[in-house]
């Protein structure tokens, strides 16, 4: 069994940026993506946290991700913002378009942030709801390098091209809503991957087209859509508004997020946000369609479970392997303990 040590948010955001800073990467970006990495570490998304973290340095190493990146925001209109991220990490660019997108839409009722020549964007459900938090309906598009096939084919042309939702709730944290368009983020399998361990049946085809349970053969292969030839179809919509709106890199032209070979993958986000007109109304339909969900027995709301994890989280702290942990602190510098001898 791998061995897992439990660490404060705290402690794990200062570790990783400990790691970016030593591998080059400077304060303000090495800030803004441990806070994302420890994010979805905290909502149990281990695909997008400690897992990345090797893939990163390496890629930051070669070129692939320019750290140093500037981040450069463009008013597109009255309501539209573009977010250069400058072939950098998604996150400096993210931090960005949230920011400034949040106050143009509270100051005009809507906005949209075309974010382009970005990269791996993580967990969604991170960024849209810091927009739920300034009280903004926010939907946020995201493009990834070829995983699935269009329905009756066998080579992949569409990325997992996540999709997430959040809004305001008056009493409690933001709805929110995450979806990536395989059965399961590409991520998880890349953890499978490095752990070891194979994957549930359902989870990927290999290149022949065939159900495997080998991380490796599917992540060679392709990943099976959420709903069929439905799945598929969301995730043209996906990467158009991901790729052909910011003007990025396509699915089928983008490198890989998980090695350091080939150029930057550029890919894009595309995020709206939208100020209800009246809060409060807002608010209380919401509160009463939810409590009808909330009225079906047996049911509960979507992120749910991710409430709870990010409360546990911040009592309890997270639980990472070890492995990652140490990889960690090797490329931060630090001491690791010698071995016990025999």
């Amino acid at each position: 069994m791998e061995q897992i040590e439990r660490i404060g948010l705290a402690a794990a955001e200062d570790l990783l940026v400990r790691t970016f800073r030593s591998n080059g990467v400077p304060a303000p970006a090495a800030h803004s993506v441990a806070a994302a990495l420890v994010a979805a570490e905290a909502e149990g998304q281990a695909g997008h946290g400690f897992s990345r973290l090797e893939d990163y340095v390496g890629q930051v190493r070669s070129g692939k991700i320019r750290a140093d990146a500037t981040v450069v925001c463009t008013p597109a209109s009255d309501t539209g913002l573009v977010i250069d991220a400058g072939f950098g990490f998604a996150y400096p660019a993210l931090d960005r378009a949230i920011a400034d997108g949040a106050a143009l839409a509270l100051r005009r009722g809507s906005a949209t942030m075309s974010v382009t020549r970005s990269h791996h964007c993580g967990a969604l459900s991170y960024h849209v709801d810091r927009l739920a938090r300034e009280g903004l309906v926010a939907l946020m598009f995201a493009n990834a390098p070829a995983a699935i096939a269009p329905w009756g084919g066998a080579t992949p042309i569409f990325g997992t091209n996540p999709i997430a939702f959040a809004a305001p709730r008056a009493d409690g944290a933001p709805l929110v809503i995450d979806l990536s368009l395989s059965r399961v983020a590409r991520g998880k399998v890349m953890h499978a991957k490095k752990t070891g361990v194979p994957i549930p049946e359902g989870w990927a085809l290999d290149r022949d087209g065939q159900p495997t349970t080998d991380p490796v053969a599917a992540l060679d292969g392709s990943m099976i859509p959420i709903g069929g030839p439905k799945g598929t179809a969301l995730a043209l919509m996906v990467e158009i508004f991901a790729s052909a709106m910011t003007g990025a890199t396509t699915s089928h032209g983008a490198s890989s997020f998980f090695n350091a070979d080939g150029p930057p993958p550029g890919v894009g986000q595309f995020l709206i946000a939208l100020r209800p007109p009246d809060p409060v109304a807002f608010g209380q339909r919401l509160a009463a369609l939810l409590s009808a969900v909330l009225a079906v027995e047996g049911a509960r709301l979507p992120g749910a479970r991710r409430e709870k994890a990010i409360v546990m989280a911040q009592t309890d702290g997270i639980a990472v392997p070890t492995r990652y942990l140490d990889v960690a602190r090797r490329l931060a510098g630090d001491q690791l303990p010698k071995p016990p001898t025999e």
